[in-house]
């Protein structure tokens, strides 16, 4: 039986979400469920329907949490008028990020939602303003090159960096190489980079 509650809506989102983004760091997204997270918190499992829309909503907000401790990591890099020593940078600060929390990183990618449903606005944005970061410094490495052809470029670079992340947080690197995942990393960065600045 669920308590009365003692929180503010707001205090009580916080608690949800702590909850349930330390039952996903310990055992991953199948063990996430309105039961468990209610018995955590003390309260009944209808009162997560209160302030979540479905468990769908819940993830994507422990997803948005990811993503905003990710921004804030990528913005704490300077710029130190070397594009490339930026990109690379980003590229370990990305790396860093996923390898401490990676079951909770996982998720991004292990949950989806179901038939038909778009992702919510202000998740796309999020998402958006994070490639934005790379895209600013890939821009400078291609001057004159049309803003559809440097976004493309950007991309195809972070999804590099990101396959490298994956195998690392789903400890799977060995199967594909005795290189660590710092060292693949700065070496896709720097040839991606030099790449990039010979088609400038």
């Amino acid at each position: 039986m669920g308590r009365r509650s003692s929180h503010t809506p707001e205090e009580l989102r916080e608690l949800i979400l702590d909850a349930s983004t330390s039952l996903i760091s310990e055992g991953g997204l199948s063990t996430l469920s309105a039961r468990e997270v209610a018995r955590r918190i003390g309260y009944s499992p209808g009162t997560l329907y209160n302030v979540f829309e479905n468990l769908d909503d819940l993830v994507l907000n422990i997803e948005g949490r990811l993503l905003d401790g990710l921004a804030r990591e990528l913005e704490s890099i300077p710029k130190d008028g070397s594009p490339k020593n930026e990109i690379l940078a980003l590229g370990r600060a990305y790396l860093k990020y996923t390898c401490e929390k990676p079951k909770l990183w996982n998720l991004l990618f292990e949950h989806h939602l179901p038939p038909g449903t778009d992702i919510p606005l202000w998740y796309q944005q999020k998402l958006d303003s994070l490639m934005q970061r790379v895209e600013a410094v890939v821009a400078e490495l291609l001057p004159g090159h049309k803003p559809e052809e440097v976004k493309r470029s950007a991309h195809a670079l972070w999804a590099g960096v990101h396959g490298i992340s994956s195998l690392a947080t789903a400890d799977k690197l060995s199967v594909v190489t005795n290189d660590g995942a710092g060292v693949l990393v700065d070496l896709l960065v720097s040839t991606y980079v030099d790449g990039l600045k010979k088609t400038a």
